[in-house]
């Protein structure tokens, strides 16, 4: 194992009812209205993805970056009172630390929330972030966790990710990584090579070896 890659949200920290919470906001700005099934389309998904869904859902006549800074705009003000580590994440994180295993943070979201995030859990426990404003495509193309390897020096088939969103685990599996997947909002389901578990509670460092 080289090295093990993280998701960020609804994985390392509980924000999909923040982003829940700032998705319906927009659209109500927009004129429109916002439900879990929404949102649930939206898990896992890129930035450009989410506006484009929330124009077309409202038909507002209103510029792509001015939807995108209100998006960001709401992530930020709420990230810095709103950040809480999943069950099981900074534990697991610290074990691998104190090991010497090298890690990756590897999200579809825009630096500016990532960098929130990492204000809280500590940007020191990663070797390298890997963001949407990094990569040409975003998860469910490989191209994120192609990019956190190659940042390594690390051998995608020797890098554990853990992912919680159907878009993540394709984005890891496409890559030629072992997936261990912590479903969120929407269910994955458990295919030969992936291991699914209910939490990171369930993961530690002999499991994620035991992946190779």
């Amino acid at each position: 194992m080289d090295a093990v890659l993280f998701d960020m949200d609804g994985l390392l920290v509980d924000t999909e009812k923040v982003w829940f919470e700032v998705e319906t906001e927009v659209v109500e700005r927009l004129g429109g209205s916002w439900g879990p099934e929404h949102g649930a389309a939206m898990v896992g998904g890129s930035w450009d993805r989410t506006i484009t869904y929330m124009l077309a859902l409202t038909g507002a006549d209103v510029p792509p970056g001015t939807v995108g800074a209100w998006l960001l705009d709401g992530m930020i003000e709420r990230l810095a009172v709103e950040v809480e580590p999943m069950p099981g994440a900074l534990e697991l994180l610290a074990e691998l630390n104190g090991a010497g295993v090298r890690t990756g943070l590897v999200t579809s979201s825009l630096k500016p929330v990532a960098d929130a995030v990492l204000e809280v859990v500590g940007r020191h426990r990663f070797s390298i972030v890997v963001t949407a404003d990094d990569v040409t495509r975003t998860k469910p193309d490989p191209e994120p966790y192609l990019t956190a390897a190659r940042l390594l020096s690390a051998r995608p088939e020797c890098c554990a990710v853990l992912e919680d969103s159907p878009n993540g685990v394709a984005a890891a599996t496409a890559a030629g990584c072992r997936v261990v997947a912590v479903p969120s909002v929407v269910p994955i389901p458990a295919v030969p090579g992936r291991l699914v578990v209910p939490s990171l509670l369930e993961v530690d460092l002999s499991v994620l070896r035991a992946l190779f």
